[in-house]
């Protein structure tokens, strides 16, 4: 491997250059949240069924995730990545164009496929760059500037639909995105490994197919579109699907995804943990702009202002975030702020008409506070024991189960939703309320039982990625 920039260069440049791509997914999906309910007026479909939007992307990045490892090997970190930043852009333009849903869906899934490189190869980059000693503070400079975009997209996404028109929306990534490009050719670091290892074509094939269509009974159930003699099938043959590549994994010599390392302590709970945590309450950015909006009657714009404290919080923690994890270690902090979490999610059920916003934006705050904490411990932890040869598969490991539960998450909240409001598609503000009160209930008490997961850590696991960090 080797690198065209000095070491010092490099650390000093990088976190910005991979902060300018998260900056550009995370306001796209913000800005989407926020917009759900107006997109979904001018496509004449009911609210819930836009999680069509949501899932067919990130279902897009778990199923293209798995070979960013591979390809930045082969082709390099720097010239993958500009590619990535290219194909979201060009995804993001199709998608402002889009006439219909299925048009909006394969768009979503076309900025997927740039979005599946971007994260995974920005995250390989800097375990490259910085030793695991600076790797939290880091990457906790990257999310700061990454945290922007969950800042600006909700309010940008509100005056974008109550002023212009929601598809500029997308057309907003284009400069972003021209911008991140250059920017990446100029000084991205170019890492690459001397060894040709054979890309998995079998594995490819069982796990995106078993993935996909798991995602896909999921997106449908509950909307009448399948019988259940036909969902249970599906479920099935994923299934099969799934456990055809895990005992193909086990033997083949150069696996999609190394499932070995799952026998490594700390990566197997920072994995299962994420999984679990993002499985509960990764649908609230999917579920807060239709309680705001539908049932409490805000606007677009004020429905932003009210979910914008979350990444104010976020940002404010994440210099903290070293010191935080070298006084309390790993296992404390991740024990007790999952239970914080679901408690948080449960608090939600009060906001109702009349709710003061002050609440809503306190309840906000907090949210952002621990979903941080959460989301730092977890990433940096799969990085703690992994040697550097494994860095890329693990990345892509980590980085496919984070999008499959995130996607899983935004589909269960639906379902819940769903069966809550009873089968009406598009209910009223009271409906609205009700629904999504005991959604938030039951994804709460889900969040609380993932920190079971946690308990398996000991109280000195991940000091290498913290210790020195503080």
């Amino acid at each position: 491997m080797s690198a065209p920039l000095p070491i010092e260069t490099a650390k000093r440049l990088l976190p910005w250059l991979v902060a300018v791509a998260f900056f550009m997914e995370s306001l796209d999906t913000t800005i989407l949240n926020t917009a759900v309910p107006t997109i979904a007026d001018a496509l004449r479909i009911a609210p819930l069924s836009m999680k069509a939007a949501l899932t067919s992307y990130t279902i897009s990045l778990a199923v293209f995730i798995p070979v960013s490892g591979w390809i930045a090997d082969r082709y390099g970190t720097r010239w993958v990545f500009l590619t990535a930043i290219g194909i979201f852009s060009l995804g993001s333009l199709v998608c402002g164009i889009s006439v219909n849903m299925p048009m909006l869906v394969g768009a979503r899934i076309l900025q997927g496929c740039g979005g599946a490189l971007m994260m995974p190869v920005g995250r390989i980059t800097m375990v490259r760059t910085f030793p695991r000693s600076e790797l939290v503070r880091a990457m906790s400079f990257v999310a700061v500037p990454g945290l922007i975009g969950p800042l600006l997209g909700p309010l940008a996404g509100g005056l974008i639909v109550d002023y212009l028109h929601w598809r500029m929306i997308f057309f907003v990534n284009l400069p972003i995105g021209l911008a991140g490009m250059y920017l990446v050719f100029r000084h991205m670091p170019d890492y690459r490994s001397e060894l040709g290892t054979p890309i998995d074509f079998v594995g490819l094939a069982l796990f995106g197919s078993g993935i996909a269509l798991l995602s896909y009974v999921l997106e449908v159930f509950g909307e009448n579109e399948l019988s259940l003699k036909s969902i249970v099938f599906l479920l099935c043959l994923s299934a099969l699907l799934l456990l055809a590549y895990g005992r193909h994994s086990l033997s083949a010599e150069f696996p999609l995804l190394r499932l070995k390392l799952f026998r490594i302590r700390t990566f197997r709970v920072a994995v299962a943990g994420s999984f679990a945590t993002r499985l509960g309450i990764g649908g609230m950015p999917f579920l807060l702009p239709l309680l705001y909006q539908i049932g409490l009657g805000y606007t677009p714009v004020q429905s932003g202002l009210l979910i914008a404290p979350q990444p104010l919080a976020a940002m404010g923690l994440k210099m903290l975030m070293p010191k935080i994890l070298n006084s309390f270690g790993y296992r404390r902090v991740l024990l007790a702020n999952t239970v914080a979490i679901g408690l948080v999610a449960m608090l939600f059920m009060t906001v109702s008409r009349g709710t003061s916003a002050w609440q809503i934006v306190i309840l906000a705050f907090i949210l952002g506070f621990v979903s941080s904490m959460q989301y730092t411990s977890m990433n940096t932890l799969v990085f703690a024991d992994l040697a550097d040869a494994d860095a890329s598969s693990g990345s892509s490991i980590s980085s496919t189960v984070q999008q499959m539960s995130m996607s899983f998450g935004v589909a269960v909240s639906s379902l819940l939703a769903g069966l809550y409001l009873g089968g009406e598609r598009r209910p009223g503000p009271e409906g609205m309320i009700s629904g999504i009160h005991w959604t938030l209930l039951t994804i709460g008490f889900m969040t609380i039982a993932a920190s079971f997961i946690f308990r398996l850590l000991r109280p000195g696991d991940g000091a290498s990625v913290s210790q020195h960090s503080a």
